[in-house]
């Protein structure tokens, strides 16, 4: 039995606690004070899909938290940073930790990965890995099975985490391409805000050559980047698409319906700071991703969305 802490506690932290509660561990979920993702399930041991046994701890006490061995941080891709440079200021240390990265992105401000960004502030950390895939978490609860990718730079760790983690709901395999993973998992949500616009302008039917020209894009973009462009046809993205593109619970593809029908936007969708951040890749490496730069413009410079499509599809 090991002993894990969850920082983070929207749905998909929470998800993970519940899970590594679930295959035997002792867990404690955090979440930061003033979060009304925290102070209610401090009050009522459940969240709008969960609700968590008696064994697993919930805490706003940062220092409780990372006493554990293992480390589990789910929070903003965007806000990894700032968070990072918090624990810093505030004398957290995560160099002998055990760090697994449950997040989806790509540093907007940067470019960089989620892995990358963890070095600056930790360097000598040799144990940090990602675990991503497909899911969603109600129907995990409901007990619907997946598969998902465990990567790290340290083969062992990544074995050792696959051997604790993985189960009956949650197959868990061990990757072998960290770069490609991190990014195929990151864009997959780019091209999930792409599918809710074609959902949103009632084109479904292109969401085929989507899926096909999207996976491609992304695998000329990870082998630019160091990665290897099968990648891009595995767990990581196209075995994410489904989940991504096609499911009424996946919050990308509802952010693309919304921005179509000019509704209220009040969640966070990662594929919005990974449009921005593979957008300035695409122009630093002097690489056409004609996808993902699409998004990028209508996200973030408000072109028509029915323009950027008639364009993609007309290439």
């Amino acid at each position: 039995m090991k002993k894990f802490a969850v920082l983070g506690s929207g749905r998909w932290g929470s998800l993970i606690a519940w899970y590594i509660n679930k295959v035997g561990h002792n867990v404690v979920l955090w979440g930061r004070q003033n979060s009304k993702n925290i102070e209610n399930i401090m009050k009522n041991r459940c969240n709008s899909v969960i609700c968590f046994s008696p064994k697993v701890g919930i805490t706003c006490d940062l220092d409780l938290a990372l006493q554990q061995d293992y480390i589990v941080i789910s929070i903003n891709s965007q806000n990894f940073r700032s968070f990072l440079s918090n624990l810093n200021a505030d004398g957290f240390d995560l160099s002998e930790k055990k760090v697994i990265l449950c997040m989806k992105g790509i540093e907007e401000s940067s470019g960089k990965r989620l892995t990358e960004v963890f070095k600056e502030f930790f360097p000598n950390n040799n144990f940090i890995a990602i675990w991503v895939g497909p899911g969603h978490v109600k129907s995990l609860v409901g007990g619907i099975p997946t598969c998902m990718v465990i990567d790290s730079e340290n083969y062992d760790f990544k074995l050792e985490l696959c051997g604790i983690l993985s189960s009956n709901l949650i197959k868990c395999f061990v990757g072998n391409d960290l770069i490609g993973n991190e990014i195929g998992a990151a864009c997959k949500n780019v091209l999930g805000i792409a599918a809710g616009i074609l959902d949103a302008l009632n084109m479904e039917s292109l969401k085929g050559p989507l899926m096909s020209l999207g996976a491609f894009e992304m695998s000329k973009l990870i082998e630019v980047q160091g990665g290897k462009k099968e990648s891009a046809f595995g767990l990581c993205h196209l075995g994410d698409f489904q989940a991504t593109l096609f499911s009424e619970e996946s919050r990308n593809r509802k952010f693309g319906e919304s921005i179509v029908r000019n509704e209220k936007i009040d969640f966070i969708a990662e594929g919005v700071g990974t449009s921005a951040a593979v957008y300035r890749i695409s122009k630093e490496k002097d690489i056409n991703l004609p996808i993902c730069s699409e998004i990028y413009k209508i996200v973030h410079k408000g072109k028509n969305p029915r323009n950027s499509i008639d364009y993609l599809f007309s290439l």
